[in-house]
């Protein structure tokens, strides 16, 4: 990386906390270096306590784009000159990129799920959708699958101190994006969920149920709601084939475990920073297929 840093070397980098673990840098220098750009990408601690003189420091010293993760992505918004749709929907960012002295603010999180499920041969438009999880991830999803097409998306979330906010939401997509219909269900309704999944085309989890080390709980124990013409999608990728997974592939479902959302939502960031494409297939071997 530094080989080519100089006094002409563009600025990217990723503001949150922790960042410590984030394999960002990584990706985005290797392919900074495999374009033949002169730009280079650092991780920054930041909290929200922080994120005032962080955004200052990254619009001083002339970013040309920033990742957001947690706890900045919604926070992060005050600092944007202008927002996606997406970003206006889901109030939430997560790459923001600096186009002739404005910040514009964009949110790959959903793109990166809707494109994992094209590359294994599945289109959002005209489904019916059942989402586990209305929180951010579960936000983004619901509305990039929203303005991909969607014909249905009903949501299933725990009936918390969050479920005014996830049903706020729903409405104003369903006002946005009239194709489509959202419906926020409680998840302690179990025959209500069974009737949804028997009567979608695709299920997905954007919750944390079944991530290392709760490699063995599922947000779905009764396997026996999965049928045949189902996509079941996983956002958790560690592990990488989630008790999720398994059971659908077991019940003949396409399973899509979640590493390669991870991978697509970074590269829909680097199109964004550079307009160019990233290899997917070598940066997903290369970086996460340890």
């Amino acid at each position: 990386m530094g080989d080519w840093i100089d006094g002409h070397t563009v600025p990217f980098g990723l503001l949150g906390s922790p960042v410590g673990h984030s394999g960002s840098p990584a990706m985005y220098n290797y392919c900074f270096e495999k374009d033949g750009l002169n730009c280079v990408y650092l991780a920054f601690d930041i909290d929200l306590n922080t994120l005032d003189a962080g955004m200052s420091a990254v619009k001083a010293l002339h970013f040309k784009g920033i990742n957001v993760t947690m706890p900045c992505k919604s926070a992060a918004l005050k600092y944007a000159d202008e927002c996606t749709k997406a970003v206006q929907l889901i109030g939430a960012t997560n790459c923001m990129v600096c186009e002739d002295g404005k910040w514009i603010a964009h949110n790959t999180d959903g793109i990166g799920y809707v494109n994992n499920l094209k590359a294994h041969g599945v289109d959002v438009a005209e489904k019916k959708i059942t989402l586990i999880g209305g929180g951010g991830v579960g936000m983004a999803i619901l509305v990039q699958c929203a303005l991909s097409g969607a014909k249905e998306i009903s949501v299933f979330n725990i009936r918390d101190s969050f479920m005014g906010n996830l049903e706020k939401h729903a409405e104003l997509v369903n006002r946005e994006v009239p194709g489509c219909t959202v419906r926020v269900l409680d998840l302690a309704d179990k025959d209500k969920l069974s009737a949804e999944i028997a009567s979608s085309q695709i299920l997905t989890n954007a919750t944390r149920v079944g991530m290392a080390p709760q490699e063995q709980s599922t947000p779905i124990p009764d396997a026996g709601v999965f049928h045949k013409s189902l996509t079941v999608a996983d956002t958790v990728y560690n592990p990488r084939e989630t008790r999720l997974i398994r059971e659908a592939k077991a019940a003949g479902c396409l399973g899509i475990g979640g590493i390669g959302m991870l991978v697509r939502q970074g590269e829909a960031a680097y199109r964004i920073f550079t307009g160019k494409a990233m290899p997917v297939e070598e940066i997903q071997k290369k970086f996460f297929d340890n």
